[in-house]
């Protein structure tokens, strides 16, 4: 089993920066590629940034590529996500995920991954 505990997430006026954290217990991590997703009131949960099992690799949603940057520290167990120039249409529910896939294109579909945290809100106001 493999648990993921996401934090970072608060409410920040536009422009601003945040950095989510999610710390992964469990089975080795190097061997998954993690995920982070969002989910925002009333939409469906939407792919935002991912990275490959040693980090060799990353890709990110058009909407937040360039100013979004996700990270892995395997010595720490945990990958990052770096939100700069946030927006209001930032604002969601973030989550963290798992997976034992390392293709990057499967990443970005939800189904892909095998564990989940229980997310981070993060809220942008203009």
């Amino acid at each position: 089993q493999v648990q993921l505990v996401e934090s970072g997430g608060e409410t920040i006026q536009t422009g601003g920066s945040l950095r989510l954290s999610c710390a992964v217990s469990g089975r080795a991590f190097t061997t998954y590629s993690m995920g982070w997703f969002r989910q925002a009131p009333g939409k469906e949960r939407e792919f935002v940034a991912a990275i490959s099992w040693y980090g060799a690799s990353t890709d990110y949603a058009e909407s937040v590529k360039g100013r979004f940057t996700i990270s892995r520290d395997s010595a720490k167990n945990t990958v990052f996500l770096q939100m700069n120039s946030l927006k209001p249409e930032d604002t969601a529910v973030y989550y963290c995920a798992a997976s034992r896939t390392n293709g990057l294109l499967r990443l970005r579909l939800s189904r892909t991954y095998d564990y989940w945290g229980q997310g981070t809100q993060v809220a942008v106001s203009s």
